[in-house]
């Protein structure tokens, strides 16, 4: 699942190489009503690839809503496993078959960590790299969370895991989604495992990230955590987190 606002330059390449890395893998282009015509460009790919699919949405509504829109169409359809990719090429698809050999050795959630053993980064600004690690960091620390690249928008997710987070009681649809669903996925005790990967910052196009942005997170993060710590116990029962 690929959400895309203005990155026609980016998709066509992207989705190819995607298609490449699994002969059994879809991909589903969320597009927001790019006015660069990102959409039509991934209608006139779908109607050359049965495996590429789209979903056109009337504007910019959140990343997490995109995201969201997403999975309740493949869970509708029934794939067993959901992947998310940002739609820049920061992210790698020959490296999917690794996130994919987690779900299908149990794990319910697998995310592809750039602050492990064995992930790495490059061409991307010092400041946006102290701004991944501290935004991380200050989720391990509030949400008493394992994970160490919490915010990665490259993962995937068992259909099952899905069912159980209930989409329907998402609290965030911005940059912070990612956290809330793997918190909660922890939470819930289901297995969350990281695998190392390759990130790339984009070649083209602009970052729609912004300090507004950050903001946000952080301080939905700091809400979260004060009302874990207050209101209820933590989690029982929470899996440990895994790597390759």
């Amino acid at each position: 699942m690929i959400p895309t606002y203005c990155e026609r330059e980016n998709l066509a390449p992207l989705i190819e190489r995607f298609l490449e890395a699994d002969r059994s893998l879809e991909v589903l282009v969320v597009d927001d009503n790019s006015p660069d015509g990102t959409g039509e460009l991934a209608d006139q790919l779908s109607a050359k690839n049965a495996r590429v699919h789209v979903m056109h949405r009337p504007g910019k509504q959140g990343l997490g809503a995109a995201y969201v829109a997403g999975f309740e169409w493949a869970l509708d359809r029934n794939y067993d496993y959901i992947f998310e990719s940002d739609a820049d090429g920061s992210h790698q698809p020959e490296q999917l078959p690794a996130l994919l050999s987690h779900l299908e050795d149990g794990a319910g959630l697998v995310i592809g960590t750039r602050w492990m053993p064995g992930g790495e980064t490059r061409n991307w600004p010092l400041k946006r790299q102290l701004l991944s690690k501290g935004g991380s960091l200050f989720s391990r620390i509030m949400l008493r969370t394992k994970l160490r690249d919490i915010t990665s928008g490259f993962r995937g997710y068992r259909a099952s895991a899905l069912r159980a987070l209930d989409l329907s009681t998402l609290e965030s649809l911005g940059y912070c989604f990612q956290i809330e669903m793997a918190w909660r996925a922890e939470q819930l005790g289901i297995e969350v495992r990281e695998e190392p990967i390759l990130f790339i910052e984009r070649i083209d196009g602009q970052s729609k990230m912004s300090g507004s942005i950050v903001f946000e997170a952080m301080w939905s993060v700091f809400m979260w955590g004060l009302r874990d710590r207050t209101v209820a116990e933590p989690a029982q029962g929470i899996s440990p987190v895994r790597q390759r």
